[in-house]
């Protein structure tokens, strides 16, 4: 399958479109023709890059500054979505936190499961069944090698990409044969903002430099692994073996590794 082709009156949808990830899909996307809703919180990092975009590619990019973890506003951005012909969704903002469960904010780790999980969820319901009629559509859902084993210390962070990971590759099979394609992006550390966002400016120190990858790269397999309309895509070496090593080594060995790993997170 290759991605819909695009047309004036569709767009192509990026959640956590104002920095890394997010950002580069957009890129990658206008640079296939695609016009765009961009989703993230930041209103100004949304024009900026939706006026890099029209300039570099001449499609249209149309911002939407919405909070996804706010259930009030990700509603309303829902209905409009599913009024509109959306071709493609990428299902990507997210964000982590580390410590232990008993002593974390119950708001922020609320506010994580809303838009890990939760958000993820709604906004495929919103799409899915436009793209269904057509008979033509593509989604990528951004969850994480950190889904596919017990994360201790990073508790909510695991258990909601653990949804991620489970949805998308269960609506994988379940699209097959439609003209719909849904695609898991699994990545393991990548060079972004993550960490700010995380707000555990030291995050970095646990993997070594060459291991990381870049946004850029992370998007670009993302992009053709959705053309190509591929299951799942892991970039990077470290998360091939991360993805191998969390399916395949026994919980009670790497539930406590991971424990002492992500005790050092500061």
């Amino acid at each position: 399958m290759s991605l819909p082709t695009p047309t004036p009156g569709a767009r192509a949808v990026v959640t956590g479109a104002s920095s890394g990830i997010g950002a580069a899909l957009a890129e990658g996307l206008a640079q296939r023709g695609y016009s765009l809703i961009l989703v993230a919180r930041r209103e100004d990092r949304l024009r900026e890059l939706a006026g890099r975009l029209t300039t570099r590619h001449g499609v249209e990019a149309e911002i939407r500054a919405v909070d996804l973890s706010d259930r009030d506003a990700r509603a309303k951005l829902c209905d409009e979505l599913a009024a509109r012909e959306i071709v493609v969704l990428c299902n990507n903002a997210g964000f982590a936190t580390y410590g232990e469960l008993a002593a974390a904010n119950p708001d922020r780790e609320r506010q994580q499961v809303e838009l890990n999980s939760v958000a993820v969820h709604d906004l495929t319901l919103a799409t899915l069944p436009g793209m269904m009629r057509r008979a033509a559509g593509a989604i990528l859902i951004t969850g994480s090698t950190a889904g596919n084993q017990p994360g201790p210390n990073n508790a909510t962070y695991a258990a909601s990409k653990a949804f991620a990971n489970a949805l998308a590759e269960s609506l994988h099979g379940e699209l097959a044969g439609t003209g719909v394609e849904c695609t898991l992006l699994a990545p393991g550390p990548v060079r972004t903002e993550y960490a700010e966002a995380a707000e555990v400016p030291n995050l970095d120190r646990l993997v070594p430099g060459p291991l990381w990858v870049s946004a850029e790269k992370v998007a670009a397999e993302a992009i053709a692994g959705m053309a190509a309309g591929r299951r799942r895509v892991i970039p990077g070496v470290f998360a091939k073996v991360q993805t191998v090593g969390g399916q395949y080594t026994p919980r009670a060995l790497v539930g406590p590794i991971l424990r002492i790993v992500y005790r050092k997170v500061k």
